[in-house]
């Protein structure tokens, strides 16, 4: 054997060697959500019954009244930020039409770094593909992956999805409460380095997913809720809910390094029926059991029913029991058993002053709380009403956490919301 001829074959079993261990390096990861938002349908714009007047938010200042929603796209541009919260190498996109009532037309699609405000980091662009096409048509009530692409996703950094609409799209499927500043603008911008007098919004449009490509032992917490797991009247554009905040303790301790948190809360949702979003029992296929590697889920729910059930309690369909709620939440735990997800249970935060408090109300939250730290029913349980209550009157928030609506944090009640989650919970080395 000639010299060159062992170089030739030293050099091509070189070659099959790398890629031996690239495709063993491919099958030994998975994919798992880093970003999460739930869908919803557009709502007509009215002031919610709860509702106070625009409340300072995490740093005090003053939030302005929300804007009428927008009832269509077309030919526009819409360029949204999200917050991950594990890295990897590869990432792919998920688009809903969960709500559309007609198909939606995806013009382009972009995923890069982005640098700040609308801009992106324009080494980092990439062009998304749709089953190997540039373009796609999503039918009505259905979603659409996109194909993977190579990019360096940062752990707890900033991504940016731009889609271009080129046609009608009709309302649109969206996630109401994003609390990011979101882009549009006119024509096909979704290569653009920025997005120059471009319209803002706070909600995302026809996003519902994130993953990211990950280690085999990497897992998701889903954090499953009402507002006041979405964040609601934290700081805009900071990641101040508690599920954001849980994500930073998670990521920072070596022990649970290996945990994604993605937050599936939606404002003024109920467990037992539709009102701000499909209901709890509804959506759970969608917003929880399907999320790739969802291993963990945190459930927040029934303030809403209780609520409303108090201050409509004149409509029948209105109307709960301590025993309802009790019941939904339990059929929570018992399917998120069935897909081998485990459940931490949290207790209901005090509401004493919002405008939907009732003593009878109060009853309800209670009941529901003991049977959420006592019941036996979920795998591990946080009591968030013991973090954030008064001491000195437990059926109100603490006035260092209040938002003058009496029911949801500020920035500094959710960072105690967080901080009271105990990570050996995940770590698998919580003592039993």
């Amino acid at each position: 054997m000639t010299a060159v001829t062992h170089l030739r074959v030293s050099h091509s079993r070189i070659c099959a060697l790398l890629l031996a261990c690239a495709s063993v390096t491919f099958a030994q990861e998975h994919w798992v959500a880093t970003w999460a938002a739930s869908p919803q349908e557009t709502r007509a714009f009215a002031p919610r019954p709860n509702a106070a007047a625009p409340a300072p938010n995490g740093r005090g200042q003053q939030d302005a009244a929300p804007a009428p929603p927008i009832t269509s796209f077309h030919d526009q541009t819409v360029r949204m930020i999200v917050r991950t919260s594990i890295g990897g190498r590869r990432v792919r996109v998920e688009l809903s039409n969960a709500f559309g009532a007609q198909p939606l037309m995806v013009g382009a699609a972009h995923v890069a770094l982005r640098e700040k405000d609308s801009a992106i980091v324009a080494a980092s662009d990439r062009a998304l593909a749709f089953s190997g096409q540039p373009s796609c048509t999503i039918p009505p009530g259905a979603e659409m992956l996109s194909d993977p692409v190579d990019l360096d996703v940062p752990q707890l950094g900033d991504l940016v999805i731009s889609l271009y609409l080129p046609g009608e799209t009709g309302p649109p499927t969206e996630h109401a409460t994003g609390l990011h500043t979101t882009y549009i603008g006119t024509g096909n911008l979704t290569g653009a380095p920025n997005l120059m007098d471009a319209r803002t919004s706070r909600s995302w449009y026809f996003l519902s997913g994130i993953d990211v490509a990950a280690p085999p032992d990497t897992g998701v917490i889903v954090a499953f809720g009402d507002s006041i797991t979405d964040g609601t009247t934290s700081t805009v554009d900071a990641d101040r809910s508690w599920p954001s905040l849980l994500a930073r303790r998670v990521l920072a301790n070596p022990a649970t390094a290996n945990w994604a948190v993605v937050n599936e809360g939606i404002s003024g949702n109920r467990v037992l029926r539709d009102v701000a979003g499909t209901n709890a029992l509804a959506r759970l296929d969608r917003d929880v059991f399907s999320v790739p590697g969802v291993r963990w889920m945190a459930v927040m729910e029934g303030i809403n029913d209780i609520g409303r059930g108090a201050q409509n309690a004149a409509q029948a369909s209105d109307r709960v029991t301590a025993e309802d709620v009790i019941a939904g939440l339990r059929q929570i735990v018992d399917r998120a058993h069935l897909h081998g997800i485990k459940v931490l249970g949290a207790t209901l935060t005090p509401y004493e002053g919002a405008a939907y408090y009732s003593e009878a109300g109060e009853v309800l939250r209670e009941a529901v709380n003991r049977w959420i730290l006592t019941g036996g029913a979920f795998d591990a349980a946080v009591d968030f009403d013991a973090v954030v209550r008064d001491a000195a009157n437990p059926k109100q928030i603490r006035a260092d956490f209040n938002i003058r609506d009496h029911l949801h944090p500020n920035d500094v009640g959710y960072q105690a919301m967080a901080d009271a989650i105990d990570l050996a919970i995940f770590s698998g080395k919580r003592p039993r």
